[in-house]
Formats: structure tokens, C-alpha cells, sequence
């Protein structure tokens, strides 16, 4: 099961408490403060994890408690501090504070960690408030509260090229064609309903890393069909290919209506999409009437300000061509 969204609560260890303590030897009957100080309470701390794919293990457990830093002891004897806990995510992982809204972290390289619950600091003990003129003091600090709170885990894929789309368009076959991704293929619509990533060899030492992004439709942007689930996960592409169902005029499709939809619930969604370069891939060419259709709508489609590609996901034509128009907009 591909998770993207999780939420946790996570809690810091508190710190330990100082000790009041006083040296007691033969022959030293008034001996000074010896009272250690307390740990320090664990922290709770993401981080990211290459062979993490999805956040579906969090999905099993919503609380995550860091342990208490120990108190001080006599002998000047300072407490254990708590272990922190560790929490992994895939990379990509978006990390927010619950209540505000706000971003923490964004997760994007592997090792690269943020600490989203501080331990609190241990207490000092008695020997730390000696002073010429208060030589036995008799009162400790008390160890500091470990923070905590709820944070939103939100997972959205590292990929170079976006293929998006209408249900059905063909953006599935497009990606087994070019890559080793298998992802679910049928005749009907919404057949994919996770991302899929893919990686593309060009050959000559050049690839990209490309996603298969689930159908949308129109609204997608307010969440119609999942959208919201699903348009999170372009917006760190650095292209987008619209994969347009040359196949369907007849059937309540136009090709330009099609992209025009999607371009539009993209830009509602994220201004910022709109201006990303994009292709358009003129799909299922080994259909007849996609062959028809494609005449008759070449010169609207030109006037889209994309590059078009006429192409089949089943036989090949035309992908060595999109291909090498997707490596001219990533400059490779």
C-alpha cells in the first residue's frame, strides 16, 4: 500500500532533576555539596532513510515517547541522558507542525534529519550553587519539560518529469514503455491510483526519474477525485508532460478541452505548475481514429505553447521522439 499523509504525535523526555547531596567521609563531618546534575531527556528526531519508499510503517504507530534523562546522584554523579528515538522517512518527506500549519523540514536528501521534539534539559545540582558566601546550599534545579506536540508527515515524490493527465489517458503505458515501473494497466478509468516512479536511460550516461501521476479530473484542485492526494506530487517536477487521449473524441473528450482542464486545476492548485515547461504527448497514434483526430486538431494543439509529440504507448512510435524533446527541457 503506497501512504503518503500520516500524522503523529511525538514527545521529548523530560530532563532529570538535580540531586542535593553532601559529602560525607570519615573525619568529614561538615564535607560541601556534591549533588550531580541531571540527563538531559531524548529527543525525537526524523530522518530521512533511502530504502523508505512510502510512509506506510507509521501508519501502525501514532505516538512516539522519547525516555526521561535519569536525576543526579551524590559523589558529584551526573544522571544518564535519554536515548533519542528515530524516526525514518523516504526521501521527500514534508515535515509540519499539526496546529500552525507551518513547514518544519523539508526532507529531501538521504541522512539529512530535524529534530521535531526538543528533550528537556537536565537540573543542576547542589554543588553547582556553592559560593564563597552560601557554602551548603540545600535546594537543586529541577530537570526541564521535553517538548511535544503533533506533526503531519507529507511525502511528495522526487521526480524530474510529471506525466499527468485525464483517467485513461494513457500515462501508465507510457511509463512501462519507457522504463522498468509496471504499473497497473486496464481499459477504464482511474486504473491508477498511486504515483509511480520510473527511471528513463537515455543512454550516453543521461536519465531522469519520471512519476505517473493517478488521473485528474475537473475540481481536482479542491480535492475532487483525490486531487489534492495527487497534485502534491509534481510540484517538484522540473517538467510536465500531458499525456492527451488523441482516441477519445466521441466518447465526451476533446483533446484541447482535456489539456486545457488539466492546465487549469494545476494552476488553481499551485500557480507555480503553470509555469513549468511542458510537452504535450499525443497518445494511442496506433488507434485509427487517433490518427484522424490528430489531423484535424495539429494546428490548435501547436498554438497551445507546447511542443506536441505524437505518440504510442503500445508500438513505440513517436516516444524516441518525446524523449529526446523531455531531455532538451531537463538541458541533459
Amino acid at each position: 500500500m503506497f501512504v503518503d499523509r500520516v500524522r503523529i504525535y511525538v514527545a521529548a523526555g523530560g530532563g532529570g532533576n538535580g540531586c542535593v547531596s553532601f559529602r560525607r567521609e570519615k573525619y568529614v563531618p561538615t564535607g560541601g555539596p556534591d549533588g550531580g546534575d541531571g540527563g538531559d531527556g531524548g529527543s525525537v528526531i526524523v530522518s530521512v532513510s533511502p530504502r523508505l519508499h512510502t510512509l506506510m510503517d507509521l501508519r501502525r504507530r501514532k505516538h512516539y515517547k522519547a525516555p526521561n534523562g535519569h536525576s543526579g546522584r551524590g559523589k558529584n554523579q551526573h544522571g544518564r541522558n535519554g536515548n533519542d528515538i528515530i524516526i525514518e522517512v523516504p526521501p521527500g518527506t514534508v515535515v509540519c507542525d499539526s496546529s500552525s500549519g507551518g513547514v518544519i523540514a523539508d526532507l529531501v536528501s538521504p541522512g539529512q534529519s530535524v529534530v521535531v521534539a526538543a528533550g528537556g534539559k537536565g537540573g543542576k545540582g547542589n554543588a553547582r550553587f556553592a559560593t564563597a558566601t552560601r557554602q551548603t546550599p540545600r535546594f537543586a534545579q529541577p530537570g526541564r519539560v521535553g517538548e511535544e506536540r503533533w506533526i503531519d508527515l507529507e511525502l511528495k515524490l522526487l521526480a524530474d518529469v510529471g506525466f499527468v493527465g485525464l483517467p485513461n489517458a494513457g500515462k501508465s503505458t507510457l511509463l512501462s514503455r519507457i522504463s522498468a515501473a509496471r504499473p497497473k494497466i486496464a481499459d477504464y478509468p482511474f486504473t491508477t491510483t498511486r504515483p509511480h516512479l520510473g527511471v528513463v536511460d537515455l543512454g550516453d550516461g543521461r536519465s531522469f526519474v519520471a512519476a505517473d501521476i493517478p488521473g485528474l479530473i475537473e475540481g481536482a484542485h479542491l480535492g475532487s477525485g483525490l486531487g489534492h492526494e495527487f497534485l502534491r506530487h509534481i510540484e517538484r517536477t522540473k517538467v510536465l508532460v500531458h499525456v492527451v487521449d488523441m482516441a477519445g473524441i466521441g466518447e465526451g473528450h476533446d483533446p484541447v478541452k482535456d489539456f486545457e482542464i488539466v492546465r487549469e486545476e494545476m494552476k488553481l492548485y499551485n500557480p507555480e505548475l503553470a509555469l513549468r515547461p511542458a510537452i504535450i504527448a499525443c497518445s494511442k497514434m496506433d488507434l485509427p481514429e487517433a490518427r484522424e483526430n490528430y489531423e484535424k486538431t495539429r494546428d490548435i494543439l501547436s498554438k497551445l505553447g507546447c511542443e506536441t509529440c505524437p505518440i504510442s504507448g503500445v508500438t513505440g512510435e513517436g516516444v524516441k521522439e518525446l524523449l529526446e524533446a523531455i531531455a532538451k527541457a531537463l538541458d541533459l
